[in-house]
């Protein structure tokens, strides 16, 4: 067989086989296209309402994302269960809805660094109809350093577990046996783009942020048959007090602006970046960039905080010690 009648031979089959491929790629194209369509400019906006249930519970609920998702939950006409550390803050952000949007409110002031809170907490719940819980109390590091130049490092660890890890397992012990039991229910656990690949210098806090990603999605899937919802919520940078970001952007939005995105992703995504320009960072760091990239880049950036940090402490220190000696 000549070269002329062993491509004769070749033509068609390979004709097939680009056909079927252009044809799959244009169909997956399609699809995706029409997903992000669904979900970044449809939505699922009207599926979070207190039919769900009267009540939604949101821990971290006096500053930044909490408090907004509090904010956009009374919107929707959910009487709120608000729940953070400062009784002053909740007393605060309690008025503010319930003269914002008129709604009922309750609070329970406790600190999620320790374990003994959840009898506290249960009392305060028992007898609620609760169709949403917002898993978003968090703690971050001061500023970005390594691992064994932690300041307090044995207190710090035992801090961070309990608040960012023990806090959304308890609470939603508590939360979902009724959930089950009226086979409907949402529960969304604020993880963070951190939790997406290890993040150096923050390597405590992005492994904590894991945690709650892996959580949620293994227990979505033990769930979703029983009519219950739970999501995993992975933020990028937002303007918020953790963050230190003070003018937002088109990728670093305001927590009202993130929030109201992120809600109508409900029912849609069991894992979202929640903000569209976050989804598409999220696509670039985990499908397009290789992870040995993005952990190189994330620590480079946290070198250069943990350094900018510390001479801007240190210059703080020298100004200090020279006003002492002044006086």
């Amino acid at each position: 067989m000549n070269v002329e009648e062993m491509i004769s031979w070749a033509e068609t089959p390979l004709f097939w086989v680009g056909a079927f491929t252009v044809a799959s790629l244009t169909l997956w194209l399609l699809y995706r296209l029409l997903t992000g369509f669904r979900i970044w400019v449809l939505g699922n906006g009207q599926l979070l309402s207190p039919k769900l249930g009267k009540w939604a519970v949101v821990t971290g609920a006096t500053d930044g994302i909490g408090k907004s998702y509090a904010e956009e939950l009374a919107r929707r006409g959910f009487a709120m269960m608000l729940i953070s550390r400062s009784q002053e803050k909740l007393d605060d952000v309690a008025r503010s809805i319930e003269e914002q949007f008129k709604v009922e409110t309750r609070t329970i002031a406790v600190d999620f660094g320790k374990t003994d809170i959840y009898s506290k907490i249960e009392e305060g719940l028992a007898g609620l109809e609760i169709g949403v819980l917002v898993n978003n109390v968090g703690v971050s590091y001061p500023y970005p350093e390594y691992y064994l130049h932690i300041p307090d490092l044995d207190n710090f660890i035992t801090n961070m577990i309990n608040v960012n890890m023990t806090s959304v397992c308890q609470m939603t012990r508590l939360v979902l046996p009724r959930m089950c039991e009226r086979s409907k229910g949402v529960i969304l656990n604020i993880s963070s783009a951190s939790g997406m690949y290890p993040l150096p210098l923050l390597t405590v806090y992005s492994a904590t942020k894991a945690f709650v990603d892996f959580f949620s999605r293994g227990l979505q899937e033990e769930y979703r048959r029983q009519g219950i919802l739970i999501q995993s919520v992975l933020p990028f940078f937002v303007v918020t007090k953790m963050t230190r970001i003070k003018k937002p952007t088109l990728d670093k939005p305001t927590p009202e602006r993130y929030v109201a995105a992120e809600l109508t992703t409900v029912g849609l995504q069991s894992q979202t970046n929640g903000y569209f320009p976050h989804a598409v960072m999220g696509w670039v760091t985990t499908k397009l960039v290789p992870t040995s990239i993005v952990i190189f880049l994330g620590a480079t950036m946290n070198r250069l905080q943990r350094t900018g940090y510390l001479q801007r402490r240190k210059l703080r220190e020298q100004k200090n010690g020279q006003s002492l000696k002044t006086e």
